[in-house]
This record gives structure tokens, C-alpha cells and sequence, in this order.
């Protein structure tokens, strides 16, 4: 007869922890709930850097990679090393009851099979859509990677007890192209914390003497869209003659360093900052000071059907946003954004112009975000869905 609560290993690749806010927030919701809970994940860069810590009672596990470069091959390489150090560090953990495994890659089912009968149960996190993803960031096609990929997207599904998905757009894949049963797939959305998106004060600084903020928040990655929203903005100031704004772009990523290159080349180096990774405080300064958010991520296979973390952030700090007409986007933020035809950057900037002259529609935009992050998509309900997929997997 299995406990209600017991010991829970967490693997992800994706990003540090506690850095990676969904993986920190399912981590303390188990803890609260009676589990034992222990995390493997790569060392940050410039935070959680230590190889061990417990912090809150969460016991991390981390272990030095360093990130793809390149194309496919480049991810062969981190995959097979973070798989690697995963195993290594699981083998000393030792004995758990679940396996809680999250995506990409999809090879952590290779894991729970080594240490059969160490791990007993294995949840699958879908964070991502691998095959979705590959085609989204490489534009290869259905090639023979693809084909690997789907291979390995099957495996997981088949070995998983229970699915966790993000949203009801990736419950529908676990259900056709995993063909798990509905009472095998729970819908955890990610949510922000609400204590910690809250108003500060606005500094006027950072708007570099004029009168409007536009503030991008994220990963600045291929598939994110940040050069859909630097053409925007250029064509927002030299098409449309709007100077009245500065604009700042808040993370890192893999295309960093080449966005900045690209305002540079669009002629926008006086009016964006980039800021790289900041602080809390820093962060919260900067969207309560925004104007209009920006969430430019383009229409891929991906993208239509993801959540993005950006817009539920920007909608607990109670912003109105600008969006491309992707399917998900409408399912997180309704009224509190609008959306322009996929992939035009014309019409999204024509959309930043609008709100920038409609003070009434921002507020009333920014109130129906918050209240909707605050109600249906609140993370206190997805952390009881999340402890009802926990007694589901354990049966």
C-alpha cells in the first residue's frame, strides 16, 4: 500500500534551479504536501552555481554544462552529458518513489529505466513539445532527426505513469500522439507567484526622458521573437515617426549578444536597453514602470500551442500586452492583450502605437490580466492539480 507522500526526485535540463521558477514552485508545493524532495540540474552561470544545496528544504543537485552551440549536433553533445551527470547523481540520491521527469530532451525515461527498482513511479513534466521545438528552431523538416526525436517523444509517453502538461493544448498531444488515457493527464499550468509580482515604485529613470516604457521580458532565444519585436519598434519610430518611447529588453539567451547587434543595425541603439538577467527587485521596478509589454514570440508549430511564461508575468503585474495571433496566447491573456496577424510587424506596431494613446484601455487591459492570474489561472490551482497527479502516479 503506497503513502500519500514519499520521496521524489525531480530532473530538468533546461535551466538551474532555483532559477527556474515552475521546477522551484512544484518543488515546494511537494515538500508542503509531505514529500522528501530532491532536484538534479545544471549549474547556472552566475547563480546556483554551488554543485549541493538545500534551500528550503529542497535538495539540488547540479552539475556543470555548458550550453549547445550550433545546430542538432550541438544538442547531441549537452544532452548526452546532462544525461550523464543525471544518472551519476540519481545513482547517489538513491532510492524514490517517483521519478518526476522534466522535458527537453526526452530522455529521462532512460533514467527511471536504469534505476528500476530504485524508482518505482514516473511522471512525465511536458514543459516542451520536442518535435514541435526541433522543427521551430532548426526548419530542417520531417528528417531523419525529427524522426528520432518523435521516436523518443513516444518512448517517454509509454514509460510515463502519469503526464503533466502545461496547458490543454499539449494535454491533447499526450492524449492522440501519446495515447495516454484522460485519467493519466493532468493540466498543471505554469503561474506566476503572486507575492512575488507586486507594484513598486515607477522610476522615471529608466524611461530615458520619455513619456512611454515598452519592456520585453524573457529568453532571448531563436524561437522567441525578439528580432520580430526589434522591427516592430523600428518600424513604429521611422514608419509611423513615434520617438515618444524607450524600450528595454529584460534576460539572455542564445541570440543576445546578436539582438543587440540587430538594434544597433535598425537604428534603435539610442532608444532600447538590454539588460541581460537582473535581480527581483530590479525587474519588478521595470514593469511597474512599463507602459505596454511585448510578447513578439512569431507563429511556429510551437509557439501556437505553448504557454508563455512572459505573458503570465506581465499579466500579474497587471500590464496590457501586445501579441501575435497564436492559439495558446488568447487561451492565457484574453482581453489583457491584443493581437496582430501572425508574424506582422507592421500591425503589431500599429497595435504598441494604439495602446500608447489609450491610458484607459491599458488600465482596463492590465486589470483583467491580473485578476485572471489571480483567479482561474492561479498557481494555488494548478499546485492541487499538481498533488492529484502526485496520487494518481502512486496508486
Amino acid at each position: 500500500m503506497w503513502d500519500l507522500a514519499g520521496k521524489a526526485l525531480i530532473l530538468v535540463e533546461n535551466l538551474s534551479v532555483p532559477f527556474d521558477r515552475r521546477v522551484w514552485q512544484e518543488s515546494l508545493a511537494l515538500r508542503d504536501a509531505g514529500w522528501e524532495v530532491h532536484v538534479i540540474c545544471p549549474r547556472g552561470t552566475k547563480r546556483d552555481t554551488e554543485p549541493e544545496a538545500e534551500i528550503d528544504g529542497i535538495r539540488i543537485h547540479r552539475y556543470p554544462l555548458r550550453a549547445a552551440t550550433g545546430g542538432p549536433l550541438g544538442y547531441l553533445r549537452e544532452y548526452g552529458t546532462a544525461l550523464w551527470h543525471t544518472y551519476r547523481l540519481a545513482r547517489r540520491v538513491g532510492r524514490v518513489d517517483v521519478v518526476h521527469a522534466c522535458n527537453p530532451p526526452d530522455l529521462f525515461f532512460l533514467v527511471t529505466r536504469a534505476l528500476r527498482g530504485r524508482a518505482t513511479r514516473f511522471v512525465f513534466d511536458q514543459h516542451d513539445l520536442v518535435p514541435e521545438l526541433y522543427l521551430s528552431r532548426f526548419n530542417r523538416g520531417q528528417d531523419l532527426l525529427y524522426r528520432l526525436v518523435c521516436r523518443l517523444e513516444r518512448a517517454t509517453f509509454r514509460a510515463a505513469d502519469v503526464v503533466i502538461s502545461t496547458n490543454e493544448s499539449y494535454r491533447q498531444v499526450a492524449l492522440t500522439r501519446g495515447g495516454k488515457s484522460p485519467d493519466q493527464v493532468f493540466v498543471v499550468r505554469s503561474a506566476p507567484a503572486v507575492e512575488r509580482f507586486h507594484q513598486a515604485d515607477p522610476d522615471e529613470s529608466i524611461k530615458k526622458g520619455k513619456p512611454y516604457l515598452l519592456c520585453y521580458l524573457g529568453v532571448m532565444g531563436p524561437q522567441d521573437g525578439v528580432d520580430y519585436a526589434l522591427r516592430a519598434l523600428a518600424k513604429l519610430r521611422y514608419e509611423q515617426g513615434r520617438s515618444d518611447w524607450h524600450a528595454v529588453f529584460v534576460g539572455a539567451g542564445d541570440t543576445f549578444d546578436a539582438m543587440v547587434r540587430l538594434s544597433a543595425e535598425l537604428g534603435l541603439a539610442d532608444c532600447v536597453d538590454f539588460t541581460g538577467r537582473i535581480p527581483d527587485e530590479d525587474l519588478l521596478r521595470y514593469l511597474s514602470t512599463a507602459d505596454v509589454c511585448l510578447s513578439p514570440d512569431p507563429y511556429n508549430p510551437l509557439n501556437d500551442v505553448s504557454t508563455m511564461n512572459k505573458v503570465m508575468e506581465y499579466m500579474a503585474m497587471a500590464r496590457p500586452i501586445v501579441s501575435f495571433e497564436l492559439r495558446e496566447a488568447r487561451v492565457s491573456a484574453g482581453e489583457a492583450a491584443l493581437y496582430a496577424p501572425a508574424n506582422d510587424e507592421a500591425e503589431f506596431a500599429k497595435l504598441v502605437a494604439l495602446l500608447l494613446d489609450d491610458p484607459d484601455q491599458r488600465r482596463r487591459m492590465g486589470e483583467l490580466g491580473q485578476a485572471r492570474v489571480r483567479g482561474p489561472l492561479s498557481w494555488e490551482n494548478s499546485r492541487r492539480t499538481l498533488i492529484a497527479a502526485y496520487q494518481a502516479a502512486i496508486k
